[in-house]
């Protein structure tokens, strides 16, 4: 925290664009981890001083920050203000990353007819940058909720061959790019969600081998786990995932919602009326 505070103090005074880059490259790292209220407010002390791509992506990392926080229409407002800048300078990769927040709000808020089109167009705004896989998952994502299972597999073969185009990046805990350990992390969603649950276990034990420093993307795999086991009969594991999941110190809680309410419902669909599923749906309802 001493390190990142220092460089926004640097850009403050005499710092340049480079402390500036620095600075909000280090903040985008941070998203993963960081208290989400710190991590707002320090960016906002970045964004008084920032303008052009440097502005952009602060108003993308603010836009997921007040995302995961509910407050949907700050995240909207950054959203169009980041769509707007990478206009400006004609950066595609920023446009591209507006429309990915955009699908994933339409993902997580259950719109999730709208999640294709989200997809398509940031694809078009930045074909090439690592984004295209991430809007890819998405798109994945809301087909596996929909039941589109043919779509589903070529969505997922098209991300993971949009993948193999990319190096790994210096620095893959930057949430604005995309590498093998967030794919993992997409690949467990849309298997736990159509039934795949080797597949969701054997992605989702992946997650947790890198997730250390991602709580969000553990509570994701710990999740998937959950439902797993509860498939197997295994209410007591299930619910020992269920609250490990839930006492993750980072949450994303619209992302975290859509989850828990799917499993939610599956339990009541399997278990229904059965007290000792109580185990698995009373944190959940009173988290």
């Amino acid at each position: 925290m001493a390190g990142v505070l220092a460089r926004v103090r640097g850009v403050r005074g005499q710092g340049g664009p480079e402390e500036l880059h620095s600075a909000t490259e280090q903040l985008c790292c941070d998203y993963a981890w960081k208290d989400p209220h710190l991590l707002s407010k320090e960016a906002n002390r970045l964004l008084v001083r920032a303008d052009g791509e440097q502005a952009g992506w602060l108003h993308l990392l603010l836009g997921c920050v007040h995302y995961d926080l509910r407050h949907r229409e700050q995240a909207e407002a950054h959203r169009r203000a980041a769509f707007r800048l990478g206009q400006e300078v004609n950066n595609g990769e920023i446009v591209a990353w507006s429309f990915e927040m955009s699908a994933w709000f339409a993902l997580t808020q259950g719109r999730l007819d709208e999640v294709a089109a989200y997809a398509e167009a940031g694809k078009r705004a930045a074909p090439n940058s690592s984004v295209a896989v991430q809007l890819c998952a998405q798109a994945a994502k809301a087909a596996a909720r929909m039941g589109e299972t043919g779509d589903l597999r070529k969505i997922l073969d098209e991300g993971y061959r949009l993948l193999g185009q990319h190096q790994n990046p210096e620095r893959p805990e930057n949430h604005f790019v995309v590498e093998p350990g967030k794919w993992d992390s997409y690949a467990l969603d849309c298997f736990t969600v159509v039934g795949e649950d080797k597949l969701a276990e054997e992605h989702a034990r992946e997650v947790l081998k890198t997730a250390a420093k991602s709580p969000m993307r553990a509570s994701e795999a710990h999740l998937a786990l959950a439902t797993v086991a509860l498939r197997r009969g295994d209410i007591e594991g299930a619910a020992e995932w269920v609250h490990t999941a839930l006492a993750a110190p980072r949450k994303s809680l619209d992302h975290l919602g859509m989850l828990t309410a799917e499993l939610v419902r599956e339990v009541h669909e399997r278990y229904p009326g059965d007290p000792a599923a109580r185990l698995i749906t009373e944190p959940i309802e009173h988290r």
